[in-house]
């Protein structure tokens, strides 16, 4: 049993495990590199060790070094957080020959459905539909892709199996254009996740991207937290999440939640992990890949279900059996999660980096903030540009919405830009507001510029407005303290007249 958790990660996912592992009464470690030596995780440890320079292959993809530093703090667990080391068999299976709990599923289950073309097979042969792509195990050449591309038809996705976030993913129209794009994918994916390999999968135009959050204990326990909806993308990069999904009706949730347990069964699977699906307009649902690790949208699951699934990682990996049986899963309300990164909206979402000179974080009912900063603190172009995650919950998706435009509102950052505006446009789009959109959405049917229009002609209808009223009440005041010319009122001279005509 451990008491000491060291955390391989940084920025706001480090300071969620923290915090999670103080309610638990567990001391926590941070590693840091150089460019994040004043960073809010570091601050927040019980002890901290610099890795290495900023790079991330030469700090937070450093396996050997934080086990190494594990050893040394005498932490018995370590967590991964997502990104960097977290679906990397390789590390799990080190940290446990080293005999230090590894908060995370086995590198058997991490190997099987980290490797995105492995966990197709693995599904497909647990009769679970996968979307049409290589079927194949294993490393394929770009010979062989180029071969296969065509039967599998365009467009097509060409994927990183090491990892998700859409780094290592790119959209391929044609044959001509392809052997320039698995190039790129392939530097980017070896950058991301030190592994180049990638595999190839049939786009499904006109679809929405859900996924299904998985528990699993050591005790043969398994169970579903409901869905998330998490169409909402740009480059395959997730920019907003909710829960539930406004596509789904009861009978498709129960349906896809039974699958998404099973396909978790497939692989013996333990501890936290992530079931995605494709879904089309006619509701026809397809596996897309299972996160072997914790998502960065957990928070609005744990919100609809009072669920603290970081809580639950760590108590799965001290052996504990789940609290709660699939009966026990109740969503209740609306939760809505916008990422608030450090880049530029209006010039084609160009990442923003230097020091955050002020920031005012938004609060009151229903509203969370998970940020890794504070004013002070340098964004740099090494990371990840996300900031913060703006997480709001309701009774009902309206009210969710109404008051994820408030949150939106409050928020201010003085130093980088950030797409707090795109957020606002979003919540402003009736299409969104009426459950309407895909996986297409942001990139083919959304604006910018059509959107601040419509923004702004709402203060201007209502400057307008305000115009008109206060020259009505101005009018109406003048009338009414205006002095007579006469010494009397009209009812008297009135009275006056009579008199005198009788």
């Amino acid at each position: 049993m451990f008491s000491k958790v060291l955390i391989a990660n940084r920025g706001e996912i480090a300071v969620r495990i923290q915090r999670a592992c103080r309610e638990l009464g567990l001391e926590a470690v941070a590693v840091y590199s150089e460019a994040d030596r004043l960073a809010l995780h570091v601050r927040y440890a019980d002890e901290a060790y610099l890795l290495g320079p900023a790079p991330s292959r030469d700090s937070y993809l450093r396996g050997d070094k934080i086990i190494e530093i594990a050893k040394k703090s005498r932490a018995g667990a370590i967590h991964p957080g997502y990104g960097f080391l977290a679906e990397r068999a390789d590390f799990a299976q080190a940290v446990m020959d080293e005999g230090i709990a590894f908060i995370g599923p086995k590198p058997s289950a991490i190997a099987a459905m980290g490797d995105k073309g492995v966990a197709r097979a693995t599904v497909a042969a647990a009769g679970v539909p996968v979307v049409p792509g290589t079927e194949g195990e294993g490393s394929l050449r770009d010979d062989e892709l180029l071969e296969i591309a065509p039967k599998i038809g365009f467009p097509l996705l060409i994927k990183a199996t090491a990892g998700g976030g859409g780094k290592g993913m790119r959209e391929v129209h044609n044959l001509k254009e392809m052997p320039v794009l698995l190039s790129s994918a392939r530097r980017e994916a070896e950058s991301a996740f030190g592994d180049g390999n990638v595999y190839l999968e049939k786009l499904v135009e006109g679809a929405r991207h859900i996924e299904f959050q998985i528990l699993a204990d050591t005790h043969g326990n398994v169970i579903h937290l409901g869905e998330r909806e998490c169409s909402l993308q740009r480059r395959h990069q997730k920019l907003l999440e909710e829960s539930p999904s406004p596509f789904l009706d009861e009978d498709l949730r129960q349906q896809m939640g039974q699958v998404a347990v099973r396909a978790a069964q497939s692989v013996e699977y333990i501890n936290a992990g992530t079931i995605e699906f494709l879904v089309d307009g006619e509701k026809n649902y397809y596996f897309l890949e299972m996160n072997t690790r914790l998502q960065v949208e957990h928070p609005i699951t744990e919100a609809v279900t009072g669920i603290d699934i970081v809580k639950e990682q760590i108590r799965i990996a001290r052996g504990r059996p789940l609290k709660l049986s699939q009966e026990d899963i109740q969503m209740k309300g609306w939760a809505i999660e916008c990422r608030v990164n450090a880049e530029d909206p209006y010039n084609d979402f160009m990442p923003s980096t230097g020091y955050i000179s002020n920031m005012l974080l938004p609060a009151g009912p229903g509203v969370r903030v998970d940020t890794g900063v504070y004013p002070g603190f340098e964004i740099s172009p090494y990371y990840d540009s996300l900031i913060s995650k703006l997480i709001v919950s309701g009774e009902t998706r309206a009210e969710a919405i109404l008051r994820m435009r408030r949150a939106l509102e409050e928020y201010k950052i003085v130093g980088v830009r950030t797409n707090i505006p795109f957020h606002q446009n979003i919540m402003d789009s009736h299409r969104f507001m009426a459950g309407q959109f895909d996986t297409q959405f942001v990139e083919k049917r959304f604006s910018m510029a059509q959107a601040d229009r419509r923004r702004e002609s709402v203060p201007h209808i209502a400057a307008v407005i305000a115009t008109l009223v206060a020259h009505q009440q101005t009018e109406r005041s003048t009338h009414m303290i205006q002095r007579n010319e006469r010494d009397a009122s009209n009812w008297k001279w009135m009275g006056r007249w009579e008199r005198i005509h009788r």
